[in-house]
């Protein structure tokens, strides 16, 4: 018996919380970070839906520029073909990307083309925000969506007019960037809170037993890289990301108007309230008379205005009582019982909002 609890007392400290998340999933590391890259190009070989050259004077321009690269002298020839569309291309550089890698594009459609399905993008440099060349796109695009029309008629689904390009660019530049300098590291919170960022502060050090991290506000945690004792900022690094933390969140509401989509987190409470809910319409129709005279009958034509007004009222449902501190399941059911819809439901939750009753942030999209 004795054994079994020394076991267990043993066993005890290694046991994640219930809702424990690794740190990696939420904090972001200081400097490990990728960054946005943009470029403007070329497709080719598209089946008659590029840009129409009048309108897109833009395309005319770097067609010929890229002619004129290759070799080809198209001063003063009036350009207009159908097969080509100028387009932006984008990216993300990924932290520690090394010259040669390859990374994923995204085409998007600028001028007035139907679709990039089929089209190549030409060689095509990305720039950064500071205006050097760090990748170079080229490939098969792949459009997201597919358009067809007729004489009478067209059809057009997903968007024909961006694609993306897997492992289209080539890394040609390094971010200039050297970890194994850093001796203090910062770690920000994907969202601030006062109470995640003193379980880290606390998780962290217990991890190394030793005082290695400082929570500096709700946001920050500030790690001490030297005395972590770790071979390399990497190696303390790839220690620290895996640690379990329980993280603390805002309650929160969230709903979609468009879709009717309502997300209510766990920790959403209600105080006391009465809720009711039903419609009411009110219709009012005009329905005119003519009167004419009698026919070869002295008399004049008259329009006899007739309107008829009326008030409908839904049986709707009845007046229902939320208790004291309800949770968001018995928030679900209640308002299940009472009939109302989604959209009707939204309706409910911000009337309670605006009674004070709901304890909860609303965000609205």
């Amino acid at each position: 018996m004795r054994l079994l609890l020394l076991l267990l007392v043993l066993l005890l400290p290694g046991i994640a919380p219930a809702g424990a998340i690794r740190l990696k999933d939420l904090v972001d590391f200081d400097g490990v970070r990728g960054n946005d890259l943009i470029g403007y190009g070329l497709v080719v070989g598209l089946n008659g839906t590029g840009d129409g050259l009048r309108n897109a004077p833009f395309t005319e321009e770097i067609m010929s520029n890229i002619l004129e690269r290759l070799g080809v002298n198209v001063a003063g020839e009036e350009l207009r073909p159908k097969n080509v569309a100028a387009v932006f291309v984008t990216a993300s550089l990924p932290p520690f990307a090394r010259v040669g890698s390859q990374i994923d594009v995204t085409v998007s459609a600028i001028g007035d083309s139907k679709s990039l399905l089929g089209g190549t993008l030409i060689m095509t440099p990305l720039n950064a925000a500071d205006g050097q060349i760090y990748a170079v796109a080229q490939g098969t695009v792949l459009a997201d969506g597919v358009a067809a029309e007729g004489d009478a008629a067209s059809v057009v689904r997903g968007a024909p007019t961006a694609g993306v390009i897997p492992a289209g660019a080539r890394v040609e530049r390094e971010i200039d960037f050297d970890l194994g300098t850093l001796t203090q590291m910062r770690l920000a919170l994907r969202e601030p809170d006062f109470t995640t960022a003193n379980r880290i502060e606390a998780a962290v050090n217990r991890e190394f037993n030793r005082r290695v991290a400082v929570m500096r506000d709700s946001g920050t945690v500030q790690i001490d890289i030297a005395a972590t004792q770790a071979h390399s900022t990497a190696h303390a690094i790839s220690r620290i990301e895996n640690i379990l933390v329980e993280p603390e969140r805002k309650a929160r509401v969230v709903v979609d108007q468009r879709s009717g989509t309502i997300v209510m987190g766990d920790d959403v409470r209600i105080s006391r309230v009465a809720v009711s809910q039903g419609n009411l319409t009110l219709r009012v129709e005009e329905a005119p008379i003519v009167v004419q005279p009698n026919p070869f009958a002295e008399g004049q034509t008259v329009v006899v205005p007739r309107t008829v007004a009326g008030i409908e009222e839904d049986p709707g449902t009845r007046l229902a009582e939320v208790p004291e501190t309800t949770t968001l399941s018995e928030v679900v059911a209640g308002l299940n019982a009472l009939g109302v819809s989604p959209r009707d439901m939204i309706d409910i939750l911000k009337t309670i909002k605006a009674a004070g009753a709901l304890h909860a942030e609303f965000v609205v999209q």
